[in-house]
């Protein structure tokens, strides 16, 4: 009996038997076995003898043949939602059946992966990239903003972005500037893959697609709220941050409650999506798909830090846009003013945001943040650091006055008005 992926197997070989799970490999040469534990083993193919203990589940035909993969039905009372994947924790493990890593990302894919989103609504899977998150970069930006924009105009009701969690808030706010969405566009991820018992892929997974059938078209994130599975929060993609490397509830909205939440009760099936009163966000329908996806990529966030060397500043000549995140209300050490004016008199837009976590730039109270005006540095609000980059980034690609834009609300970034955000 010829074994396959998903079969459990005995493998001996040199004296040491194995039982576990067969999954697919890379090459011809080895085999990859899951075992009990949870652990990966590979072993030389030509060196094992294996023995089939229980074949897998396969899908069959119509004749008792078995098919390479089975049909979802459509369903139509069911909204479709487009599954995009660019790869993280989330996407990385697709079968609890082998705990098999692949490219693949199909509806079948999916709901192999997360059984839980079946009867939720029809699936559209597809890959725009398959990589480790501090590996994204503008360009993928630009190629998931596209595939976005492409499965809304093909009808998709809603969207569903699965990413890695460490870059999620840049990649969130990169499609915020970049698209204008009539739909719900939601990114999920998972702090703890599906292979551990705290794994917190499903419930994000299955709330996201929620979100993503709900009311509020915008870019959003959505992720545990607590460290429980009771609900997940709604954060707006450009006022969301990753706050802690671990937990569950890593994920938060700064300076304001998030727009909204998914409660989640696994026993009775019930998911509900509800949105804060008082939290203005735009509606389903009541915008037009736009797409400028075009990005000025030599624009860096540099943080600074007492003694920090004005030589290490000389890597931004002839960059675009400098972000500065500087002190309190948004401050630099004094000798390094004179080296950000150089740079705004070679053409460069350089802009102020602030370290703190919560409130807002004002360079005009402090001596220090008066000569960083007059050096023509620009005032970012309450703008987030990172946002700031992605931003900017945009701005120049895409608007007439980046100065002037940066000083403006544009995806919900920034509080205009020096009052609580509401």
């Amino acid at each position: 009996m010829t074994p396959s992926p998903g079969d459990r197997v005995r493998v001996d070989r040199a004296g040491v038997t194995d039982e576990g799970v067969l999954m697919p490999s890379s090459d011809e040469d080895h085999l990859v076995l899951k075992l009990e534990g949870g652990y990966n083993v590979g072993v030389d193919r030509d060196a094992a003898a294996v023995e089939v203990l229980e074949r897998g589940a396969r899908t069959v035909d119509g004749d008792g043949d078995e098919a390479d993969a089975s049909a979802v039905e459509f369903d139509d009372d069911l909204p479709t939602v487009a599954l995009i994947s660019t790869g993280g924790t989330i996407a990385s493990t697709v079968d609890y059946r082998t705990g098999a890593v692949t490219a693949r990302f199909d509806a079948e894919d999916v709901l192999r992966a997360v059984p839980d989103l079946a009867g939720r609504a029809n699936y559209r899977g597809r890959v725009v990239a398959n990589i480790l998150s501090e590996n994204m970069n503008p360009e993928i930006w630009t190629d998931l903003a596209e595939a976005v924009h492409e499965e809304i105009e093909a009808g998709a009701d809603g969207v569903v972005v699965m990413h890695g969690t460490d870059t999620m808030q840049y990649s969130a706010s990169a499609l915020s500037f970049m698209l204008d969405t009539p739909v719900p566009v939601v990114f999920t991820g998972s702090q703890r893959s599906a292979d551990r018992p705290s794994s917190d892929n499903v419930m994000n997974a299955v709330c996201a697609v929620e979100a993503a059938k709900s009311d509020c078209a915008e870019v959003l994130v959505c992720m545990h709220a607590t460290p429980s599975d009771d609900h997940c929060a709604l954060h707006r993609g450009t006022r969301v941050r990753k706050n802690h490397t671990s937990r569950r509830d890593a994920f938060e909205t700064v300076g304001a409650e998030p727009l909204g939440r998914v409660e989640y009760d696994p026993h009775e099936d019930r998911v509900d999506v509800s949105y804060r009163d008082g939290r203005a966000y735009a509606r389903r329908g009541d915008t037009d798909l736009a797409l400028a996806s075009d990005l000025a990529e030599d624009v860096e966030l540099v943080k600074f830090t007492p003694g920090m060397d004005p030589a290490a500043l000389e890597y931004l000549d002839g960059k675009s846009g400098v972000v500065i995140e500087g002190t309190g209300l948004g401050h630099v050490h004094t000798d390094l003013i004179p080296r950000f004016e150089e740079l705004v008199d070679d053409g460069t837009t350089v802009a102020m945001t602030s370290q703190c976590l919560e409130g807002r730039v004002c360079d005009r109270v402090y001596d220090t943040g008066r000569d960083l005006l007059d050096a023509g540095v620009v005032e970012s609000g309450d703008t987030l650091p990172g946002t700031a980059k992605v931003k900017l980034m945009w701005a120049l690609a895409n608007v007439a006055d980046p100065e002037d834009a940066m000083g403006r609300d544009l995806a919900g970034e920034l509080t205009e008005e020096s009052k609580p955000w509401v």
